[in-house]
């Protein structure tokens, strides 16, 4: 390109081959070019109800932009990834993320990876990946103890609390029976003996929480 004299833009006489050399030059890049696929969810803190409408919503939103056709009778998603990295948090917000990632686990893998902490809520949300698909880091420590409560009121009201969190934590047990190799046993075992009980990576990976070590 070029300005004549009067001010006016021209496009150069450019030969055929240059030109035809040129996008072919041009397209070459393009199909070298890496495509970005973000398809990665973190939980970095507490879990907490807003901590956990982010997880949810990029759950959601990740399911509906990932839908792929593999064949004509089956719908099917590409995998996405969960960076886990917590010290726990409410009981109830950790069953709303494992019952979204169970309901996406349906369509999608999800590969879960524990890294620094992974203690009390975040047990289960790593667990929870697909089978195979779950890693954690080397120096990662993984903590497990029973559902705990602190309320005042009445001494009704305090045994009714009391049977809310026997449910909850009857149902963290069932939940992690079913998406690692503990027992309800050993899990119980565990909890009763009411401290905190921290398992190293290695461990993590026998008991079945994580699959590989990273």
């Amino acid at each position: 390109m070029y300005l004549d004299k009067k001010g006016k833009t021209e496009k150069e006489d450019v030969p055929q081959e240059e030109e035809e050399e040129t996008r072919e030059q041009a397209a070459t890049i393009m199909v070298a070019a890496p495509e970005i696929d973000a398809r990665s969810i973190g939980l970095c803190g507490d879990v907490d109800e807003e901590k956990t409408a982010e997880i949810i919503g990029g759950f959601l939103a990740l399911r509906q932009s990932g839908l792929t056709l593999i064949n004509p009778d089956c719908l099917s998603q590409e995998p996405i990834e969960f960076i886990v990295s917590t010290t726990g948090g409410s009981a109830h917000d950790m069953f709303a993320i494992y019952d979204t990632m169970r309901l996406i686990k349906s369509t999608s893998e999800i590969h879960t990876v524990g890294l620094g902490k992974v203690m009390s809520a975040g047990v289960l949300l790593l667990s929870a990946g697909t089978k195979g698909r779950r890693a954690i880091g080397r120096n990662c420590r993984v903590m497990l103890h029973g559902v705990t409560g602190g309320h005042i009121g009445s001494i009704h009201n305090l045994e009714n609390e009391m049977d809310e969190i026997r449910w909850l934590q009857e149902r963290y047990i069932a939940a992690l029976v079913e998406e690692t190799d503990m027992t309800k046993r050993l899990l119980k075992k565990l909890i009763e003996r009411k401290v905190n009980v921290y398992l190293t990576a290695e461990e993590a990976v026998e008991y079945g929480i994580a699959d590989e070590i990273i």
